[in-house]
């Protein structure tokens, strides 16, 4: 499911994002729905409680922080507060502790001081948009800095994502073949919570779903899957 502000859906009515994954998750020949995005605040315990038992929402929530600093959060007219994301993750992992949680987050925003800074993060680097508040704060980063802090969270995000796929090792999954297979042969896969898989075996087709044992990472990072 894509959009902007998905959990906003409904807003002014008697609808809601919940009751609208209600609907989806009862109709017939729906094996999974993804959520994109979803801001924290947005993400209710109901949601997520739902998906917990859901038959076909998977287990991966997209959820943007873009800082971890509450000052930040506040210049950047946020709608929501550090702790409602603590909160959001800490109920994520009691109730889908397989579940796979991505961030977002943006680097070198005005008045982003090196104590201010965040030392599978999806980083973008702050730039300057006309017509905006921001643009005349005061305490601009350096793009020399934005960059150095891009680069910093990308090698942190690269390392919790391995983490991640590595605490899967052994388990089987199903996963759902998307694409074309790729100019080595490869066809690409995910899991329910998110795991990128690969296969040169050609009994597996685009569209269609595989029981799968993770076995083996590439230098990559992805699964290899050859049986």
């Amino acid at each position: 499911m894509t959009g902007v502000n998905l959990g906003d859906f409904g807003a002014g009515t008697n609808e809601n994002f919940y009751g609208l994954l209600k609907e989806l998750d009862g109709i017939s020949g729906i094996d999974r729905i993804r959520i994109s995005s979803i801001e924290p605040n947005l993400l209710t315990d109901e949601i997520i409680d739902y998906a917990a038992i859901s038959k076909a929402l998977v287990p991966h929530f997209h959820v943007p922080l873009q800082s971890g600093s509450p000052e930040i959060l506040k210049l950047m007219r946020r709608r929501y507060k550090r702790e409602v994301y603590e909160s959001r993750v800490d109920r994520i992992r009691k109730v889908m502790p397989e579940c796979c949680i991505g961030v977002d987050v943006i680097v070198g925003f005005p008045g982003e001081t090196d104590e201010k800074f965040i030392s599978y993060f999806r980083v973008f680097s702050y730039s300057e948009r006309d017509n905006t508040k921001a643009v005349n704060l005061k305490g601009v980063v350096t793009r020399e800095k934005r960059a150095e802090r891009s680069r910093m969270l990308q090698i942190l995000s690269a390392k919790k994502k391995r983490q991640f796929y590595q605490a899967h090792l052994g388990g089987s999954f199903p996963v759902l073949w998307e694409g074309e297979r790729d100019e080595n042969g490869y066809l690409f896969g995910f899991t329910s919570n998110y795991i990128k898989v690969k296969t040169k075996n050609i009994r597996v087709t685009t569209n269609t779903v595989s029981e799968i044992e993770l076995k083996e990472l590439d230098r990559d990072g992805i699964y290899k899957h050859s049986d």
